[in-house]
């Protein structure tokens, strides 16, 4: 496959912005960090079956659906939709789906909050909507890297651990028994 270096629009226009809730060092990603995903659509006409796939780093967790684990205080700050209202929502472990009965033609937003939990480079997939029954109108959007680092706490040295006992002390031991 042929890496996408720039966006594509036949038929729906795709920008996106990534907006940090709860940062622990500002302007960097690390672990723990809550953020907000806004995505804008540009529909150019009227379709029905509709979906909109944002794909998000590996061990992210999209927050809202209500299971265990989840802050409902977190996804306090979305915005609704502007009108159009998905089907469908299914927070996946690997992005974030909307599926549309009927997507008008014009703009839309769709916001979503997700929550980092591993540190490392995790390359991400393109951001896509496509009309599920006329694959030839879609849009894609190409998604950076994203970069996850410890907090500052966890990056100090670990405690050293006392040195194990040598094996001919073990051995002193167990005769003296």
């Amino acid at each position: 496959a042929v890496a996408l270096k720039a966006p594509f629009a036949a038929g729906y226009g795709i920008t996106k912005t990534v907006t940090p809730i709860e940062a622990a060092v500002k302007g960097v990603c690390t672990r723990g960090d809550i953020l907000r995903v806004h995505l804008y659509i540009d529909a150019q006409a009227d379709m029905t079956c509709v979906v909109g796939n944002d794909r998000v780093p590996a061990g992210a967790t999209i927050l809202g659906s209500g299971l265990g684990r989840d802050s409902e205080a977190a996804t306090t700050g979305e915005k609704p939709q502007d009108g159009v209202w998905p089907a469908f929502v299914e927070r996946g472990f690997e992005g974030y789906r909307a599926y549309f009965d009927y997507l008008p033609k014009g703009k839309l937003s769709i916001e979503y909050t997700i929550r980092l939990n591993n540190a490392g480079t995790f390359g991400v997939p393109p951001t896509r909507v496509e009309a599920l029954y006329a694959p030839s109108t879609y849009g894609v959007l190409p998604n950076a890297n994203v970069v996850v680092q410890m907090p500052a706490a966890a990056k100090q040295p670990p405690k050293t651990m006392p040195k194990p006992p040598a094996m001919t002390e073990i051995k002193d031991r167990f005769i003296a028994l």
